[in-house]
């Protein structure tokens, strides 16, 4: 009887070792990956901030590593040889988006449309939105509202200065954004809407949150949207999509009115509304109101907050670094000249400002708004770095682990914008050292219009005023902390007291 069951467990081990070698042959050699918890695979090793915690396992594990996170494989590349094979060599092979399995639960279904597969639908809106919206010509034809708003800007800043009050400025460079984005892409002004500031921050810093967070539905389809329910995450994404949504509803029936004030000529909003009353084909299917809504989104969330975030991750690094301050400013009050009241700095004279630009190539190294660029899901086997990469797997680029990797940069916790000089590294999506928008065919279409919008905001604040802590904070003690959504901000708001200098 022993022997028996002595040949049997053999039987069953030759079984079991001849299964994975045909599995491993099927496959192909596998990236490497930490050891995980059954069910939930490695989930609860995400941490409260994952770009960072799956940079430390990568430093352990590699630049290629498998994580599972609930039921879906994800592989997490986090170095510069291998983003560029993901977003340049094998694109093709893994520039669809994962389905949203929690927008599926969703009574706003234009979430899932907003994160489209790459499909003609997204090929068709791309170019819909850089033609009429992110173009080198559209950009500039929207400096005359930037400057608008600059003035009024600088003027409520000024009455502050007069008193040494500290200002928000994480508050304030939202609030630029969303007036100038509002005019140029809605044709209205902000105070337009039924929401005033403060609640409009608020939406969008929610539905950033909302957008951004991890669900249990993303990673157990079919079961895990009973756990969204419990734990409250459910009701408050139908929360913010649907204070979202009566936005949205606002803004198209602004346009819809016959008679509106402040409107000269048609807008983006009036050419989406057009395309739909002439049940124009937008890749797969006509042009619908929930597809319009999607559209809206993208430029809501994408176009305000992304650059009212870099622009305060910038002044607070320069508030740490007072010797970079005062060469960024010096460099501004020389180039441009004499500092006088009313004068505001054109997109046309930020070209000469070359260490300013450094500046904001650091901060976007530092502190990428997307720490970890938006899922992809892979269409077609490949390879990175030796390892095979099966279809239906979601793909991470880490781009703050790329921006932090000893290998690449030289002391890479500290500010340094130096280092960029006599540098080729550009935020063009070429150099994957450096990725503020992503690369390949899902690079950010309004990368453009977003880099002018942070050199403008900043020449003219940086030109204008001397920026000091509030009274009894130390340069030590600038809280530093980002929180996690979709996008990567500062924790806290960014206090500091503007000074005018004394030539005015």
């Amino acid at each position: 009887m022993a022997v028996v069951v002595w040949l049997l467990s053999l039987l069953f081990l030759i079984f079991i070792l001849i299964a994975a070698v045909k599995r491993t042959k099927q496959h192909g050699r596998q990236p490497p990956s930490p050891p995980g918890l059954p069910l939930i695979g490695n989930l609860h090793q995400l941490g409260i901030l994952p770009h960072r915690s799956l940079w430390e396992l990568s430093k352990k594990y590699g630049p290629v590593m498998l994580v599972k996170l609930g039921r879906v494989p994800t592989v997490v590349v986090s170095s510069p040889e291998t983003a560029r094979q993901v977003l340049r060599d094998h694109d093709l092979d893994c520039c669809s988006r994962p389905s949203v399995e929690g927008a599926r639960k969703f009574s706003y279904n234009y979430r899932d449309i907003a994160f489209s597969r790459y499909d003609d639908y997204w090929k068709e809106l791309r170019k819909l939105c850089v033609r009429e919206l992110f173009s080198t010509k559209q950009v500039n034809l929207i400096q005359p509202i930037k400057k608008t708003e600059m003035k009024k800007l600088i003027t409520s800043i000024t009455e502050s200065a007069s008193e040494e009050t500290p200002i928000n400025l994480s508050e304030t460079f939202l609030s630029l954004n969303v007036n100038v984005v509002c005019k140029a892409s809605f044709g209205v002004s902000f105070q337009g809407t039924v929401l005033n500031n403060e609640k409009f921050q608020g939406l969008v810093n929610e539905a950033i949150e909302m957008m951004g967070s991890f669900s249990a539905s993303d990673f157990f389809p079919y079961t895990g949207w009973i756990f969204d329910r419990f734990t409250g995450l459910h009701a408050r994404r139908e929360r913010s999509m649907r204070d979202l949504d009566a936005f949205y509803e606002q803004m198209i029936d602004l346009h819809l009115q016959k008679n509106r004030e402040d409107r000269s000529e048609d807008d983006f909003v009036d050419l989406l509304l057009k395309l739909e009353k002439e049940e124009a084909v937008l890749g797969y299917g006509k042009l619908t109101r929930n597809h319009i809504k999607a559209i809206l989104m993208n430029i809501l969330l994408g176009g305000i907050n992304t650059s009212a975030i870099t622009m305060t991750w910038a002044m607070a690094e320069l508030a740490r670094n007072p010797r970079v301050m005062k060469k960024v400013q010096s460099e501004i009050r020389e180039k441009i000249g004499e500092n006088k009241k009313e004068r505001i700095i054109s997109l046309d004279e930020t070209y000469q400002l070359n260490y300013l630009k450094m500046v904001i190539k650091e901060t976007w190294r530092l502190h990428p708004v997307s720490p970890l660029l938006v899922p992809r899901e892979v269409t077609s086997e490949f390879k990175i770095n030796g390892y095979t990469i099966q279809p239906k797997t979601r793909l991470h680029v880490n781009t703050w682990g790329i921006g932090r990797d000893p290998q690449v940069w030289k002391d890479p916790e500290e500010f340094v914008p130096e280092r960029f000089m006599d540098c080729d590294i550009e935020a063009n999506g070429q150099h994957f050292e450096l990725l503020p928008f992503g690369g390949g065919r899902r690079i950010c279409p309004a990368m453009y219009m977003g880099a002018t919008t942070v050199e403008f905001g900043l020449a003219n604040l940086l030109y204008q005023f001397d920026w000091k802590l509030p009274e009894g904070a130390e340069v030590e003690n600038i809280d530093m902390d980002e929180a996690f959504g979709l996008t990567a901000h500062k924790k806290h708001d960014l206090l500091l007291v503007p000074v005018k200098p004394l030539d005015l």
